[in-house]
């Protein structure tokens, strides 16, 4: 799958019309609309670089829009919670979840998880995709995690007469 931004959309622009030009180069799986950008989805990567090359500064209602291969949000990896699953289950939710992308880290603990994905994108691809679905025989909760690492100040700490920096990380609740 390939995530294409779209920017320097005119008002008037939809996601009917978008799709629809997108189309012509291939098979459009998703099409969203922010505020004056949109991000499409498109499964085949010559389509998609085909479509880029075709459809940037292309006039929308007048408009040159402004077409490239989405780079994502330059975040950080994302740690997801996911309630509602049976201990034990740490492979085939590993296994899941990694049809949307890169898995560093599954966990289960009791009757949730935790899960690390280190691409935003397709984190959040698995919380759509997965979120309110059916993992053994339960209905499953998907979310970004509300418990994060968190990085307290650089502290010094004085070892036989040098200045060292130890950088403290404390699991937040």
């Amino acid at each position: 799958m390939v995530k294409i931004f779209v920017g320097n959309l005119p008002r008037e622009a939809t996601e009917d019309e978008i799709k629809e030009l997108f189309e012509e180069h291939g098979t459009v799986t998703e099409c969203a609309i922010i505020k004056n950008f949109a991000f499409v989805h498109m499964d085949d990567r010559k389509a998609a670089t085909k479509a880029i090359r075709t459809l940037h500064l292309h006039k929308l209602h007048g408009t040159p829009i402004n077409v490239e291969a989405s780079h994502g949000k330059n975040q950080g990896p994302v740690k997801l919670h996911v309630a509602n699953v049976e201990k034990g289950a740490d492979d085939e939710l590993r296994a899941l979840f990694e049809e949307y992308g890169t898995v560093t880290e599954c966990a289960v603990v009791k009757n949730f998880a935790f899960v690390h994905m280190p691409n935003y994108d397709e984190a959040m691809d698995a919380i759509k995709g997965l979120d309110n679905s059916e993992f053994q025989d339960k209905r499953i909760h998907v979310q970004v995690s509300k418990s994060r690492p968190r990085y307290e100040e650089l502290k010094y700490l004085n070892c036989d007469s040098t200045r060292q920096k130890i950088l403290f990380c404390v699991e937040a609740d």
